[in-house]
């Protein structure tokens, strides 16, 4: 992957690798925000972890989202500080919201490392 510069990138990046939970994350924007705003992709991260968070509540198997997980994972090596803090702030933070620990517990097992971080340096515990 190249080099990440603004976060407009990382959203078209996610958004063409994988459309299927792009659209379930646009469902969560609208419900939370409504119409798109400039500049709303940081937000829109955020819903990402919401849609990621209802697919763990209804038992979706973590392997089917891992391509994910490791393509946000990966683009913490080469990504700009902009692009650092939406992965950690907005996505990272908002994951396993709300989602019991024997649900999460497949999640926390596949998520790479570089996300495990951000969110033990945030949480200060995996998810239960």
């Amino acid at each position: 992957m190249p080099r990440l510069e603004s976060i407009p990138a990382f959203y078209q990046s996610v958004r063409s690798a994988f459309p299927d939970i792009a659209a379930k994350a646009d469902g969560k924007y609208f419900d939370d925000w409504g119409d798109p705003l400039p500049q709303f992709e940081y937000s829109w991260f955020h819903s990402l972890a919401n849609a990621l968070n209802a697919q763990m509540n209804k038992g979706i198997a973590p392997s089917d989202h891992l391509p994910l997980f490791t393509l946000i994972s990966d683009a913490l090596e080469d990504c700009s500080a902009e692009v650092r803090n939406c992965i950690d702030v907005s996505f990272v933070e908002n994951l396993f919201w709300q989602v019991p620990s024997d649900k999460a517990e497949g999640y926390w097992q596949q998520l790479p490392n570089p996300l495990k971080q951000l969110y033990l340096q945030f949480h200060r515990r995996a998810p239960a």
